[in-house]
């Protein structure tokens, strides 16, 4: 028998679903069949599969000793571990949330050119630097992003210290209670100068690229962009976006669509116009987030109206440095 107790970072779990984690060679039917017959309690009494845990519960498994071994992690998992003093722009930080701001180039988890040096793994080696998260004595939490951005993509980032603070953004996020705000420099002169860009977006996975679609199609996700032009200078404007729907690269395609590709966006702009302005990476920085919260935020509701800025300054230095006109 094997006991699990259980902690901050893992309550507010269904039953099965923190299992599943902590005992992760024990198949999935076994697991089920387990808690119908009694093998597996909490405090002490027979659960249902739904049941949701709370701080300080205990945690019974009455089964062979087998399913108990500790998985040996992927070295992808361990990869934070090789980072030493990592990098990272600290906008804001509590005890739940780390709001980061990621250079452009830098991817924000793991992918097929990158395994080590990525946002999340700065994230988990500076938690676990200083002394704010160790994997071993957690059973199932690791710390999380709450949403991404491109690789070439620079801007705010949210990262969750704690399994509570990622439920409740998730859930934010999802009801649209985070207002997402980006910077972004377009070529020529957007007309008008306010608006509205509506689509709906299509994937083609394999291209890793979406179409935008102006009637209704199979597959295809409604996309709003609201946007407003701040400078205009040298064939180029300064725009502001804010995200009324979250798609895959949402606003260099319908930017794209709308004839005002992103300067230094290869995939959906100009190749020979960005090398002519030495431009590699999308001039596209997520530079505002607004915590709007209309809804209880739990451990979250303090952040009710906080606004969290990016820095403005590196942004249009960086892609639109001379003064407009």
């Amino acid at each position: 028998m094997k006991a699990f107790i259980i902690h901050e970072n893992d309550a507010g779990q269904r039953l099965d679903r923190f299992l599943k984690k902590a005992l992760p060679h024990l198949p999935q039917s076994l697991l089920q069949k387990s808690i119908r017959v009694g093998n597996i309690k909490v405090n002490r009494k027979k659960p249902k599969r739904e049941q949701h845990l709370i701080s300080g519960d205990v945690v019974q498994v009455y089964l062979s000793d087998e399913w108990f071994q500790a998985p040996v992690p992927p070295a992808q998992e361990t990869a934070f571990l090789r980072i030493k003093h990592p990098p990272l722009f600290i906008v804001y930080e509590d005890d739940h949330l780390l709001i980061v701001d990621k250079p452009p180039g830098l991817p924000v988890q793991p992918d097929k050119q990158e395994t080590v040096h990525t946002l999340i793994n700065y994230i988990k080696a500076y938690l676990y630097e200083t002394k704010q998260w160790d994997p071993k004595k957690e059973q199932a939490f690791t710390p999380a992003l709450c949403h991404r951005i491109d690789r070439n993509t620079g801007g705010l980032v949210i990262a969750a210290k704690t399994a509570e603070a990622l439920r409740v953004m998730n859930q934010k996020i999802r009801d649209r209670e985070i207002e997402k705000y980006y910077f972004c420099v377009v070529y020529g002169v957007m007309h008008p100068k306010e608006g509205v860009l509506t689509g709906y977006l299509k994937k083609d996975s394999r291209k890793n690229k979406v179409d935008v679609l102006h009637q209704r199609a199979p597959g295809a996700l409604f996309a709003q962009t609201e946007y407003r032009t701040l400078e205009k200078w040298d064939g180029l404007s300064l725009v502001e976006c804010r995200l009324i729907t979250g798609r895959t690269h949402q606003i260099r395609a319908q930017f794209s669509d709308a004839g005002h590709p992103l300067l230094g966006d290869g995939k959906y702009g100009s190749e020979k116009e960005n090398r002519k302005r030495k431009q590699k990476w999308q001039a596209l920085y997520a530079a505002r987030l607004v915590f709007s919260f209309s809804t209880p935020a739990g451990c979250l509701d303090y952040l009710k109206g906080a606004v969290f800025q990016g820095d403005e300054t590196a942004f249009r230095t960086r892609y639109f440095p001379n003064d407009a006109t």
